[in-house]
């Protein structure tokens, strides 16, 4: 049927390895710099400033974090936990947005 025409197609042409290879780059880069800022922090100003800042940060990377374990069960086709990876993933854009 056209369903299963359309799913080889789009299997061919390799998004799924693609989008992992992203993610894991922009997991990567997030939190390196999610742990550099609170230490340029510190080693500037001898302390850390709570706040909402920072709180979000450790947040997204909790989000991350999340959406990453997601991967495996994700593998075997679970949609709950493809729903959680998105959802995670949707909750971490709204944090770096309101900051």
């Amino acid at each position: 049927n056209d369903l299963t025409i359309e799913r080889k197609e789009l299997a061919s042409q390799g998004n799924r390895d693609k989008h992992f290879n992203q993610g894991s780059l922009l997991l990567f880069i997030g939190i390196a710099f999610a742990i550099e800022g609170p230490l340029n922090t510190y080693a500037r100003a001898g302390k850390l400033f709570p706040g909402p800042h920072l709180y979000a940060g450790a947040g997204l990377v909790v989000l991350w974090a999340l959406a990453a374990s997601m991967v495996p069960a994700m593998q075997k086709g679970s949609d709950t936990a493809r729903t959680v990876h998105i959802g995670a993933n949707l909750a971490g854009i709204g944090l770096f947005v309101w900051q």
